[in-house]
């Protein structure tokens, strides 16, 4: 499957994939990413106020994988993802937008064929509205992040957590994105086997 990532914010977006690498996107710009049918776990985000020296290693204020350009696993919090695990049973693709890890770009994740399934959007700025417990530079952390409860993180396994008052914080901003770890059933989505996707930082935001 391919994956458009699209950088239409304001301010350069240094992607980053698992599958896939990284890559500086500057307004306008789309990176094209081919990953592998049955990939799993997989994700994109995007990684803001990074410095990159000439041989790829630095460091980014928000997503940061390990201080490398070319990411080699996940981001770290706070950042907006778009998760996937492709072909799996039933010929079916399993995506969403999660704010698990926190947000820091407004993001839409969809197929590039429109309509062959549901375009995700987390299209606010939660950063501008962020509680004072849960702001970082550049993004905005969920409670688990910055408690790593069971309450929050879903730790003890299915069944032993709900939504929580912040959680409800990010599913009232962002109604199609995971807000805490057991946030399935109005969360994940399904698409097509063989699905090609669009990833867009900054798509224009609700109001």
């Amino acid at each position: 499957a391919t994956f458009d990532v699209v950088n239409q914010c304001t301010f350069t977006v240094w992607a980053g994939a698992s599958p896939g690498g990284g890559k500086q996107l500057d307004q306008g710009q789309t990176w094209t990413i081919t990953v592998a049918p049955g990939s799993t776990k997989a994700r994109i985000w995007g990684r803001t106020g990074c410095n990159f020296d000439a041989n790829g290693q630095g460091k980014c204020q928000t997503g940061d994988c390990n201080g490398l350009l070319q990411c080699q696993g996940y981001g770290s919090p706070p950042n907006t993802l778009a998760e996937f695990s492709l072909n799996q049973p039933n010929n079916l693709d399993y995506v969403d937008i999660s704010l698990v890890d926190g947000f820091n770009i407004p993001m839409d994740f969809s197929p590039a064929a429109a309509g062959v399934c549901k375009d995700i959007r987390c299209a606010t700025d939660i950063t501008a509205q962020c509680p004072a417990e849960l702001q970082a530079p550049g993004g905005c952390n969920n409670p688990c992040t910055v408690y790593k409860t069971n309450e929050y993180c879903c730790t003890n396994g299915q069944g032993t957590c709900g939504p929580t008052a912040l959680s409800k914080f990010f599913k009232d901003r962002c109604p199609d994105a995971y807000s805490y770890p057991q946030d399935d059933p109005t969360s994940l989505f399904t698409c097509p086997a063989g699905t090609n996707y669009k990833v867009v930082f900054c798509p224009n935001l609700d109001a």
